[in-house]
């Protein structure tokens, strides 16, 4: 055989050898499961909680590890609820849809016409920018949420010593936790209930939610309520008493119950599960991001809903996979001791997303 075609079989074997290395190596590396993350971050003192991971309608993965209470020792416990913060927002939007369904109101409607109290500057704004946060209402988040038992009243209060909208409604996107209180507000308008016992008569019982409780003061003692700590297991317990933008707690597993009846069409028409992921055209021409309740995203190709939460001693998450009917839901009560973002990288990763 000449030498030239000797060095390059030579090579060629070389370079299946170096190929067969590699991939024994790759193999050795064995992605982490869920379980294996969820461990991992526990035995760091970084999760205290429960989570619970559905996909296509089975549970692939349920736990609860820790203290619903770490001053007295109180373990977690299937019916343990925790503060779900700004996941009250996807609620409080389906409460207002299913008055619309019952044809109690339109989307294009003035919040005014059911809200009175509001400053002057807020008339023209209606009730779907405040689904969107195209309202141009200000946040009351950074201002007033550090007094205790802070009220819907309080904050309406604070929004009529302010002089103006932050923007006109429908050009920008921001986040507003006092457009969802007017939007609780709404609803108990048209109801003629209180924002806690419209939602009970109307999602939680006919859902079988059964654990699903609105913190306010007729229930601040609540069973079962998991209490807030920091991450040095100092109390930072909730103490908040507004309605719509937060208020709700509640257990991963009736917030997966309410994940199956929006998927399965069970709770609002077809028409109301377009729009609720459908984020508004801005007066720019440009796409906002959050619908009706929920931050809408594209991950791998598929939409996906998504809302967190966060306040006090809790952190908490909804992520949604509506293509491919994957489910992450993670309520916690030691809030700052999660990186709440990591730790949903790490389970996508875990999962091959």
């Amino acid at each position: 055989m000449p030498e030239t075609n000797i060095i390059q079989m030579s090579r060629v074997i070389s370079l299946l050898i170096i190929s067969l290395c590699l991939s024994l190596i790759s193999c050795g590396k064995k992605r982490k499961g869920a379980r294996e993350v969820v461990v991992s971050y526990y035995t760091e003192g970084k999760f205290n909680g429960a989570i619970l991971i559905a996909k296509d309608g089975r549970r692939i993965y349920d736990t609860l590890l820790g203290y619903s209470d770490f001053d007295h020792k109180t373990k977690l416990h299937l019916h343990t609820v925790f503060y779900i913060a700004s996941l009250s927002k996807p609620v409080t939007a389906i409460g207002i849809m299913l008055l619309q369904q019952k044809g109690l109101l339109h989307y294009d409607d003035l919040a005014a016409s059911y809200v009175k109290g509001l400053p002057g500057y807020a008339g023209g704004i209606t009730i779907r920018q405040l689904l969107t946060h195209t309202s141009g209402i200000r946040d009351y988040e950074g201002v007033l949420d550090n007094r205790k038992q802070l009220t819907n009243q309080d904050v309406i209060k604070w929004l009529n010593e302010e002089r103006k909208l932050q923007f006109i409604p429908g050009s920008q996107f921001a986040y507003s936790n006092s457009g969802y209180i007017i939007l609780s507000l709404v609803i108990e308008s048209i109801s003629g209930l209180s924002y806690s016992q419209f939602l009970q008569e109307n999602l939680f019982t006919p859902l079988g939610m059964l654990h699903t409780k609105i913190f306010d003061k007729t229930n601040s003692l609540m069973e079962n309520r998991a209490i807030g700590f920091n991450k040095q297991k100092a109390l930072d317990d909730y103490s908040l008493l507004t309605t719509g933008d937060g208020g709700i707690y509640a257990t991963v597993e009736d917030l997966y119950v309410l994940d199956q009846a929006l998927r399965h069409g069970s709770l609002l028409s077809v028409e109301n599960i377009k729009l609720m992921y459908e984020p508004p055209t801005l007066l720019s021409g440009k796409m906002s991001k959050y619908g009706f309740g929920w931050f809408i995203d594209k991950h791998n190709g598929s939409t996906i809903a998504q809302h967190t939460g966060g306040l006090d001693g809790f952190r908490a998450l909804f992520w949604r996979d509506l293509d491919n009917d994957l489910t992450i839901i993670t309520l916690t009560n030691q809030g700052d001791a999660i990186p709440l973002y990591n730790f949903r990288e790490d389970l996508l990763s875990s999962l091959g997303k």
